[in-house]
């Protein structure tokens, strides 16, 4: 993140995602109970009907064990989470919801750019 992403959660008081931002991602274990039904870079081409990238973990009730089992960072966390809330929640309204996700969309592309 830049610091004007810093800047730009501390104008909005989102000092709870600055903390999840730099606190570091422990994606669960086997012993915790997840299994890796998916592997980057396999081919994982569906037939159209359905897909095992698709299918949820078997434990999975919240969506953090979600985002966790796909080992998501913040950002795309954040997109997920404002995603499956959309318009549901009284404190963010669809706009805001929107806008949160392309921010946080723009940082993962920054976060991505940079890596290339």
């Amino acid at each position: 993140m830049t610091e004007e992403d810093v800047d730009q959660l501390r104008r909005l008081g989102r000092y709870d995602l600055l903390e999840i931002l730099n606190t570091p991602h422990q994606a669960p274990t086997m012993e915790d109970g997840w299994s890796a039904d998916f592997t980057e870079g396999e081919d994982n081409r569906s037939d159209g009907s359905t897909a095992a990238y698709y299918e949820l973990p078997e434990n999975a009730k919240e969506l953090q064990q979600l985002i966790s089992h796909r080992d998501m960072n913040a950002q795309i966390g954040e997109i997920f989470r404002s995603c499956y809330r959309y318009g549901l929640v009284s404190h963010s309204d669809k706009l805001r919801d929107a806008k949160k996700m392309r921010f946080y969309s723009d940082a993962e592309i920054k976060r991505l750019e940079d890596l290339v």
